[in-house]
């Protein structure tokens, strides 16, 4: 009796030891990255510009004739998160729209005694510039935490990226497919988080603020890897499932103020890598009447001569999303990074085109709302911002 008692005590113990263990495995702690927004714009044409370019890279990314005749445009806002690539620090764009990570475009890459030439060349192209040069494997972090043997691409030539170092890629894998020489995909950084122990779910939170004042750059935003920050939003994250091959969205619903903009469904990407706020073009038009808004061929806004002082609302997953005139005109206070002046008002509202995907959830609306980019679930999460 004696001896069965120990073995029932003995087994108990290894199945709680087991499943404080697996408790630990999930709750690994999450990572939180500062992130800096940078001004390198001189003009707002140039935003628009770039961003309608990297529109067209999404409708068109197999084509490559297409990919290769689109101009590049190097001005724009940028989030930007200090990333280690084995013992450099490389300011990288934070990008939801692509999935490889690069160095080089900025601070040469030195290789180090953990970086590894695979001898593959690695391209990309993301409308609004490209690089192309040889993949490496090295270790890569980010606030001190990170992976080994992380693909990189070190760039021999880029363009399109004046002021950053390269691009940190947090899009899903499908994307990375053909990026490399004799390689279908490689592992994204947050893959490879989470294959390593590092993070327990490959759940990725962005919080974006806009810039205070005039200021042109601002430590002001803030990456969750492996879960999500609840003093970043409000109320509840609405998921809804992720469609296409980037963070998609089906939208739909637009009105501004009691005016409905049209109920057709259009197709949607949450993406940090686009400035503004783009909808479908026969949805845009309606705007354009319902709020006595004109485009303005200098600035490549809509422009106001009186402040609009109706909501702007939409719905995603069942939700509805709201932006007020606050939300959504260009800050006076930033008119001059932006390359405006005078006294009229300008949105980021814009016109989005008519082939999928016409409706982009850029930077400008994550300013205002909490995003969450969850692979592991595969759906994509808003929330008000707190």
């Amino acid at each position: 009796m004696v001896r069965v008692a120990l073995q029932t005590a003995f087994v108990a113990a290894v199945i709680g030891y087991a499943s404080a263990l697996a408790v630990e495995q999930r709750s690994a702690p999450l990572v939180k990255a500062s992130l800096k927004k940078v001004n390198t714009i001189t003009n707002s044409t140039n935003i628009v510009a770039r961003d309608l370019a990297r529109l067209n890279h999404y409708f068109k990314k197999s084509d490559i004739s297409e990919r290769q005749s689109t101009p590049v445009i190097n001005e724009v806002f940028s989030y930007i998160a200090a990333t280690t690539v084995g013992t450099q620090t490389f300011d990288l764009i934070v990008d939801t729209g692509s999935s490889n990570t690069w160095v080089g475009a900025g601070t040469k890459f030195v290789a180090g005694s953990t970086a590894k030439s695979t001898g593959d060349s690695v391209s990309v192209s993301y409308g609004s510039g490209e690089f192309s040069g040889t993949e490496y494997t090295d270790t890569v972090s980010l606030a001190g935490t990170g992976v080994t043997g992380q693909s990189i691409g070190v760039a021999k030539s880029s363009t399109g990226f004046s002021g950053t170092d390269g691009i940190i890629g947090f899009g899903p894998e499908d994307l990375t497919e053909d990026t490399v020489s004799g390689v279908s995909e490689i592992p994204t950084f947050m893959q490879n988080l989470v294959s390593q122990g590092v993070i327990s779910e490959n759940i990725l939170g962005v919080s974006f603020a806009p810039l205070t004042g005039s200021d042109e750059e601002d430590t002001n935003g803030e990456l969750t890897l492996g879960g999500v920050d609840d003093t970043k939003f409000t109320g509840d994250i609405t998921y809804t499932t992720r469609t296409g091959d980037y963070w998609g969205v089906s939208v739909t619903d637009f009105t501004f103020g009691s005016t409905s903009l049209g109920t057709t469904t259009a197709s949607g990407i949450v993406d940090t890598g686009t400035t503004l706020f783009y909808i479908p073009t026969a949805t845009y038009d309606k705007f354009l009447t319902a709020s006595d808004g004109k485009l303005d061929s200098t600035t490549g806004l809509v422009k106001y001569t009186t402040k609009p002082t109706a909501d702007f609302t939409f719905v995603v997953g069942g939700t509805t999303y709201t932006l007020t005139p606050t939300d959504y005109l260009v800050p006076t206070a930033q008119y001059s990074n932006w390359g405006i002046s005078g006294s009229d008002f300008y949105s980021i509202i814009n016109d989005g085109g008519s082939e999928a995907p016409n409706t982009i959830l850029g930077m400008t609306f994550l300013e205002n709302f909490y995003a969450v980019f969850d692979t592991t679930n595969n759906r994509v999460g808003l929330a008000p911002a707190a």
